[in-house]
């Protein structure tokens, strides 16, 4: 016979290998795929998908063993009269993938078949810990192990699961037991361990000893010698069998089966929906990728299995907590010191006199104390240099208190400390960074300031000023209320300008053009005029507009004013408008070159939380796009760039260093929590 058709005779003994989809038309279902995802939408669909009822008691039974020792045969027989509910196949590879269930309505067993250890899966990881929450959630499980003597990895594997099980699950399972209103001992949460071994030429553990229960206390024994721990487990029982000619005698294995679900003692059965909520919990838990390179081969469940990955950025601890503890509000936490890293400045200091009294409260140097005002703040800064504030002591420190002599105050009144950075967290950098912002905002405040309150009568000195100087055919500026050539009233900021050759007042946008008026003793150097001069005398000049802040025009008026001749023939006052009008283009250019590292000062000092200026296109709150004439603002909470419009509201924001109410958005305003 050739080897083809020996091949499809084993195919047709074997049957047809069996979709997911064929699969679950049977008595079993998928219910947790090997990504760990659930299989089931929700308490209903599990229901219906295992046939039970709600109302009805039940217990769970999983099953563990070794690829290819016949895990999914032994349920089949022992449970369900050998009828195929769970597939089974005679090829060495594995046969199930996940973990699959099904509903045993004589012992009210929903009854899980899990995937093989040491079989060559993909997600080694993924599956070891997917084991772990079959486990966590069983009355009953059943270590099934077709070998001739019992082998350490079985024991290991047990230990692990016990030491898992206590450390990582038993907190996620109290709580749930809580939420379900359960009174059910934390001791007794732990499933009862049954080790089935299937031998064929061994004996069995046990038969060569008289005492009753000898096996199980040599199975502890075993345990013990390895370093093994079995404390999370009800109890630890040994069944085995050999099986010289099939078929397999499991009639031993059922009575303990039964012996354990019928016990109520220590566990008693449950509604369906509270086992399917064990499970959603501990899969929303214990879920999320599980690096390779990062897990340790010491333990069959290592704690990189269930604890958070996040690592410290500056010394790479990783961190204690489990898995996704953030949902709870529990921050990161990591045991030993940290390292500093300068560009995370990741030292704090602490309050002395709160930490010797059991609090840890965290100062941050400032400008200015959270009970003084932006002016007297700026001053005692400029005075007394940085102020250290706690929340519970006031203030403890200044750096220039006694201006000689002053004490460092890591030796005095605070206790430095290196914390821990982790991914996402900017605690260290949110109120270190914005020292300098607050100072150009105490700065701009009294600025404005100064500004407001002196702009009325700036404005009317201004105009006497201007009014005593100009040459006598000009309109005084008290007389001058809209342009002359647009006639539009003048709004009371706006700069009216004079045309040097009617004399009349004018807006900006009618007196554009500039050109020599010799007539009125403005020859050689081209000076402004309106709209209509400019047209009159556009046939004998040229008409070039020329910038009145010209620095060679300074240098012919000095010349001009020095000559003699011109002392004689001209106005006194046009000469004294001339000075006056060297002096304030001179002024403009002071102003002008101040204000260029004025906004290179505000780009360097403003905090890493702000977005960058080049890359807010438009308003935060409103989406409206920013034009050239459109001021950008940062809210100090979010950060987020904001017109003016949507941020009219002020608000301290301690959490960003803002003691003092500061511009934020209202979006923020109105969510104080942000604040």
């Amino acid at each position: 016979m050739s080897e083809m058709q020996l091949k499809k005779m084993e195919d047709i003994s074997r049957g047809p290998i069996k979709t997911d989809e064929e699969k679950e038309n049977g008595r079993s279902l998928l219910l947790v795929d090997e990504n760990e995802n659930l299989q089931v939408k929700n308490e209903a669909h599990f229901l219906q998908k295992l046939g039970c009822s709600a109302a009805q008691g039940v217990k769970v039974l999983s099953i563990f063993g070794n690829t290819g020792d016949g895990k999914s045969h032994t349920l089949n027989h022992v449970l369900f009269d050998g009828e195929e509910v769970f597939a089974t196949s005679p090829s060495p590879t594995s046969c199930t993938v996940g973990v699959w269930a099904a509903y045993d309505p004589h012992l009210k067993l929903i009854v899980l078949d899990t995937e093989g250890l040491l079989g060559a899966a993909s997600q080694q990881n993924r599956r070891m810990r997917l084991l772990l929450k079959v486990l966590a959630i069983s009355d009953v499980a059943v270590y099934h192990t077709r070998a001739e003597r019992l082998h350490n990895n079985m024991f290991q594997f047990l230990g692990s699961a016990s030491a898992a099980y206590l450390k990582h699950f038993t907190p996620e399972l109290r709580a749930l037991s809580s939420r379900c209103g359960l009174d059910v001992p934390l001791s007794c949460l732990g499933p009862a361990v049954i080790v089935f071994q299937e031998t064929l030429r061994t004996q069995l553990l046990g038969e060569d000893g008289a005492v009753p229960g000898h096996a199980d206390t040599m199975l502890q024994k075993r345990f013990h010698d390895l370093g093994q721990s079995t404390d999370a487990f009800n109890s630890v029982h040994y069944v085995g069998t050999q099986t010289i000619t099939p078929p397999t005698n499991f009639s031993q294995l059922l009575q303990i089966v039964s012996q354990q679900v019928n016990n109520t003692a220590t566990r008693a059965p449950r509604q369906p929906a509270i086992v399917f909520s064990a499970l959603q919990a501990l899969s929303n838990r214990f879920c999320g990728e599980i690096s390779d390179d990062k897990i340790s081969i010491c333990s069959f469940f290592p704690d990189e299995y269930f604890t958070c990955p996040s690592v410290c950025l500056s010394c790479n601890v990783r961190c204690k907590n489990g898995m996704n503890h953030q949902k709870d509000g529990a921050p990161h936490m990591a045991d030993g010191l940290c390292q500093y890293a300068h560009h995370y400045n990741n030292k704090v200091l602490i309050c002395k006199r709160c930490y010797e009294s059991g609090r840890e409260v965290i100062v941050v140097p400032k400008t200015s104390a959270s009970a003084d005002n932006s002016w007297l703040g700026l001053a005692k800064f400029a005075w007394s240099g940085y102020v250290l504030e706690c929340a519970s002591c006031g203030i403890i420190y200044r750096s220039r208190q006694y201006w000689m002599g002053n004490q460092d105050p890591e030796s005095s009144v605070v206790r430095p400390e290196v914390k821990h950075v982790w991914q996402g967290t900017d605690i260290f950098q949110t109120d270190h960074q914005n020292a300098a912002q607050r100072v150009l905002d105490g700065m701009t405040y009294i600025i404005q300031s100064v500004t407001e309150y002196s702009s009325g009568p700036t404005k009317a000195v201004t105009a006497w000023l201007t009014d005593q100087v100009a040459p006598p055919y000009w309109k005084p500026n008290t007389e001058i209320l809209e342009c002359q050539g647009c006639k539009r009233a003048f709004e009371e900021t706006e700069r009216k300008h004079h045309c040097r050759a009617c004399g009349e007042g004018f807006c900006q946008a009618c007196s554009i053009h500039s050109m020599p008026v010799p007539e009125r003793g403005w020859g050689g150097t081209p000076v402004r005029v309106c709209d209509a001069c400019y047209r009159q005398g556009g046939a004998l000049h040229t008409g070039q507009v020329v910038p009145m802040w010209n620095v060679g025009w300074f240098a012919e008026l000095r010349q001009y004013i020095l000559s003699p001749a011109v002392a004689q023939t001209e106005p006194r006052t046009l000469v004294a408008r001339r000075v006056t009008e060297v002096a304030q283009s001179t002024l403009d250019m002071v102003s002008t070159a101040v204000d260029y590292p004025l906004c290179f000062m505000k780009g360097v000092v403003r905090p890493e939380y702000w977005v960058p200026d080049h890359e807010i296109t438009q308003c935060y709150c409103c989406n409206k796009p920013f034009t050239p004439s459109m001021s950008k603002h940062h809210c100090r909470a979010c950060g987020q760039g904001v017109c003016g419009n949507c941020s009219t509201k002020t608000r301290p924001v301690p959490s960003r260093g803002w003691d003092h109410p500061v511009r934020v958005c209202d979006s923020c305003a109105n969510r104080r929590d942000s604040l």
